[in-house]
């Protein structure tokens, strides 16, 4: 029972770092309809930003407070140079060209920091584990799982209760209506892509500090998709709720079923549970179902 309670304590901290890149996800698709496919490119580009300023002496909360203004300017400079012109165009076109990005990206991240795996240190988080009870849990992924969750509250509350945010929600839902009450499309998508590549380099950042850094962690940008599906893909909460679930998920499959099916079912399994899910809920939890009347 004890070793239960510390995988679903895990996995709910884990999945809310899960989260926090999922949020990137259903940012850009609130906003454009598009499967952003360089969700995972940009979640290291962010981490290894943070990374390259710790090492140099900057505290950890200055670099990654840098880290989240350098990934602001990228997401307008992606949007304005490969996506401004896109605007109306066919949705395939721009998922096609996230694809395009993915590789530009995974290629300048080689070329800059290599391909070899990189650890912060010092490290950030003290190695003591965190008790509670019968519950040990490693005090890097308690941190991890609080700031992840207070970044999702300020997230939540600007899509609730600001002109910005509410003129995002407008765009996903009707981008002529909204152009036609003065809501700038390009100031939307520039938005998402800024926010995006923030929320994803926090989170790339809390992962690297648990697992390390190199070029497969751009893994995680897929690996975090049944996680988006399951909340529903422009669900703000649902991405919550999603990654936590994943979370969960991925930890119970890797401490039960890794010792039968050796060999990655903790990476299989999310996908799998995608599939299935999709099957009687294709919207996800939270997602909206689009009903057209003739």
């Amino acid at each position: 029972m004890d070793l239960f309670l510390m995988t679903i304590a895990t996995g709910i901290m884990v999945g809310g770092i899960y989260a926090l890149v999922a949020l990137g996800w259903v940012l850009i698709y609130k906003c454009s309809g598009v499967l952003n496919l360089a969700m995972g490119e940009m979640t290291l580009i962010g981490a290894y930003t943070s990374l390259s300023f710790y090492s140099m002496g900057v505290p950890f909360l200055l670099a990654l407070a840098i880290s989240l203004v350098i990934g602001f300017i990228l997401g307008i400079l992606t949007e304005r140079i490969f996506l401004d012109k896109l605007i109306g165009e066919p949705v395939l076109t721009v998922i096609m060209v996230t694809v395009g990005l993915s590789f530009f990206f995974k290629g300048t991240i080689g070329f800059i920091w290599g391909t070899d795996t990189r650890v912060f240190n010092p490290p950030v988080f003290s190695m003591e584990p965190v008790r509670f009870g019968p519950i040990v849990v490693g005090s890097v992924y308690l941190w991890s799982f609080i700031a992840a969750m207070i970044l999702l509250v300020i997230f939540v509350c600007f899509f609730k209760y600001t002109r910005w945010g509410l003129a995002m929600q407008a765009t996903a839902d009707d981008e002529m209506a909204a152009l036609s009450i003065g809501v700038s499309a390009r100031f939307v998508y520039a938005a998402a892509w800024s926010i995006a590549f923030m929320a994803s380099g926090v989170g790339g950042t809390l992962l690297g500090n648990i697992n390390g850094l190199n070029i497969s962690v751009g893994y995680l940008g897929l690996l975090v998709l049944p996680a988006v599906v399951l909340g529903g893909l422009n669900s703000v909460p649902g991405a919550i709720v999603g990654g936590i679930t994943i979370g969960i998920l991925q930890n119970l499959c890797g401490t039960y079923l890794d010792r039968y099916f050796p060999g990655g079912v903790k990476e299989i399994a999310p996908f799998v549970f995608m599939t299935i899910f999709l099957l009687f809920k294709p919207h996800g939890l939270w997602g909206w179902e689009r009903i057209e009347r003739v």
